[in-house]
């Protein structure tokens, strides 16, 4: 049997929090339910997911760089606040041939001022911000389409 397309999820600080932490802004969804939401139309477009979620920096770099030894198809990064201060965050994604799409739920130009500068966004394919939960579905038929 062929193995299936392998799309890694990877999600940053705070993201394990969704569901209680500030719902006017995050939503009531937990990353449980987007991972659901996710492994359903992955099925849909005959792909393979890799959800994991880290508070720590280290580990999103040394998984960016197992996506891209891997040889996945896409990487859908939600790197939260590490966006706006990472510069390692940045240069692993520069430094892997899989493209990155950068996904936020909210939408930061349009929140504080420090976070309308995202470090990821000029080394990633493309960005999807500001429609909750649903731009990591955006973000899936994105990948799907590379």
């Amino acid at each position: 049997m062929a193995t299936l397309p392998s799309i890694f999820v990877l999600n940053g600080p705070n993201l394990n929090l969704l569901g209680t932490r500030e719902p006017e802004i995050y939503g009531h969804e937990t990353l449980d339910d987007i991972a659901a939401a996710m492994t359903d139309r992955a099925t849909e477009l005959g792909l393979a997911l890799d959800i994991r979620q880290s508070n720590h920096e280290g580990h999103l770099i040394d998984w960016l760089h197992e996506a891209g030894a891997s040889g996945a198809k896409a990487v859908i990064l939600n790197p939260g606040g590490y966006t706006h201060c990472s510069v390692a965050i940045r240069d692993a994604v520069a430094a892997i041939a899989v493209p990155v799409i950068e996904v936020h739920l909210s939408n930061p130009d349009a929140r504080e001022s420090f976070r309308r500068r995202s470090l990821v966004a000029a080394v990633a394919k493309g960005s999807i911000k500001g429609f909750g939960s649903h731009g990591y579905l955006l973000a899936l038929d994105a990948a799907a389409r590379l």
